[in-house]
């Protein structure tokens, strides 16, 4: 039978921290054992859900030894350099570790791998159960269509968002150029403007917009002769994220080291 597991929330005051904080709260067997924010956080103190407009009984802190303490799992989607030094603690406390965080550097994303080594780990650019699924509608499209059809990816969010292109944006045009056989470093183009000349057969277009309160949207074009396929995703809300993200908690259960996506959370691997 499942146990209950305890799971520690960073970034508790966010916007993704006050919606993981709620799903926790809901989520069957599930418990929040506590929540994490910076030293300076005003939040420091409060009820972790204050701002979820949920009673929790757990108060948030930047103690994030003491937070591990009897963790079986950290979620985090905050910025690369808070996420890789509560990456550091799990992988000494030998917690789990499930993050979301986008905008890491190669550096960044080569601590991801090594950490792999010692504890079951979780990284995902998009925990939105939708949205890996259109990775893996990305992948087969382009597998299938080939070299006849133009891809660009399209994606909108908040104005909040610090990093462009999106996380989810860069994963769909890595999906696409994996199945393609190129180079994104290579092939990728952001953006156009001015007299560019005719756009180059192995091109693969980024494009970002940011406004308002939008969650997320993104768009990946396959652009042929004579027709076009458009396969999207639309958020409409962060809690898709927060469930998938406990998914994975849930998934990361027992399982053995390793840097692990949500395609291997969900079983889309093989398929």
């Amino acid at each position: 039978m499942d146990r209950t597991l305890n799971v520690v929330i960073a970034g508790a005051s966010g916007r993704m921290g006050r919606t993981l904080v709620e799903a926790v709260t809901r989520a069957p067997q599930m418990r929040l054992h506590a929540a994490l924010d910076r030293a300076d956080s005003p939040a420091l103190g409060r009820d972790a859900g204050d701002g979820a407009g949920v009673h929790t009984g757990v108060t948030v802190t930047s103690d994030v030894a003491q937070a591990l303490d009897g963790a079986h799992a950290l979620v985090d989607f905050t910025l690369p350099v808070a996420t890789l030094a509560h990456l550091d603690a799990c992988r000494a406390a030998g917690v789990a570790i499930v993050i979301g965080t986008t905008g890491f550097d190669a550096a960044g994303r080569q601590r991801l791998a090594d950490a792999g080594r010692d504890l079951p780990l979780v990284f995902a650019p998009n925990m939105s159960v939708g949205v890996n699924v259109a990775f893996k509608l990305v992948e087969t499209a382009a597998r299938i269509l080939g070299d006849a059809y133009d891809v660009e990816v399209f994606e909108i969010h908040h104005r909040h968002k610090v990093d462009a292109p999106s996380g989810t944006a860069m994963r769909l045009g890595e999906v696409a150029a994996a199945a393609l056989g190129r180079d994104l470093a290579r092939d990728a183009v952001h953006g156009r403007e001015g007299l560019t000349g005719e756009r180059g057969a192995r091109e693969i277009g980024f494009h970002s917009a940011r406004g308002g309160d939008i969650v997320g949207d993104h768009t990946v074009f396959f652009a042929g002769a004579g027709e076009r396929l458009e396969i999207t995703h639309r958020s409409s809300s962060r809690a898709n994220y927060a469930l998938g993200a406990l998914r994975a908690v849930r998934w990361l259960d027992g399982r053995a080291p390793g840097l692990y996506d949500m395609q291997d959370v969900l079983g889309l691997r093989d398929r």
